[in-house]
């Protein structure tokens, strides 16, 4: 067990932008060195924690808030929280920011033809034609972050690129403990 202290590692970015792929990536590094970690992940979260909360704006952002206070709660207790939602609204990720003390936002950039590439489901391809409504990044709106403490591309990066980017950032600012010292 290491003794760093909680933090927030709040991953925002478009749906298949590979936010819960990294997540789960730093996850297993910080458990091989010895760091208590959790990973609330939009989805889990939603069927969890947010069971009936819509798509509406007011809900996505009871939602992201819902995040935020369970982050807050595990990083003062020591944990490193990472958060794996989309988080469409700047106003709510920067309410989250202010009620945590140790906050890093990563941004997950990709382009909406990349995404609509990549999209086994299709959902991009939907939302394009109408079908869904209310798409974050198409028919509602994603205001990405102005300084995110990191920004990965995952069009133009492999994960382990991203990966490699967002670990050296936590080494750096003494986050989390380098390889060689875990």
């Amino acid at each position: 067990m290491t003794d760093h202290k909680g933090f927030v590692l709040w991953f925002t970015g478009l749906s298949g932008s590979g936010k819960s792929t990294l997540s789960r990536m730093i996850e297993g590094e910080l458990r091989k060195r010895g760091c208590k970690v959790e990973v609330l992940d939009g989805d889990e979260v939603r069927e969890n924690l947010s069971k009936g909360l819509g798509f509406s704006k007011e809900d996505r952002d009871t939602n992201i808030r819902r995040i935020g206070y369970v982050a807050k709660l595990l990083s003062r207790n020591g944990a490193i929280a990472i958060t794996a939602a989309i988080s469409p609204y700047k106003d709510v990720r920067d309410q989250c920011r202010a009620m945590n003390r140790h906050f890093v936002e990563v941004y997950a950039e990709c382009s909406i033809e990349e995404l609509t590439r990549r999209d086994v489901k299709g959902l991009y391809e939907k939302a394009l034609s109408g079908e869904i409504k209310n798409f974050t990044g198409i028919s509602d709106p994603y205001e990405a972050p102005d300084s995110p403490e990191v920004q990965i591309n995952s069009e133009h990066e492999n994960p382990e690129e991203s990966l490699a980017k967002i670990m050296g950032y936590l080494e750096g600012q003494g986050f989390i403990p380098a390889a060689a010292q875990a």
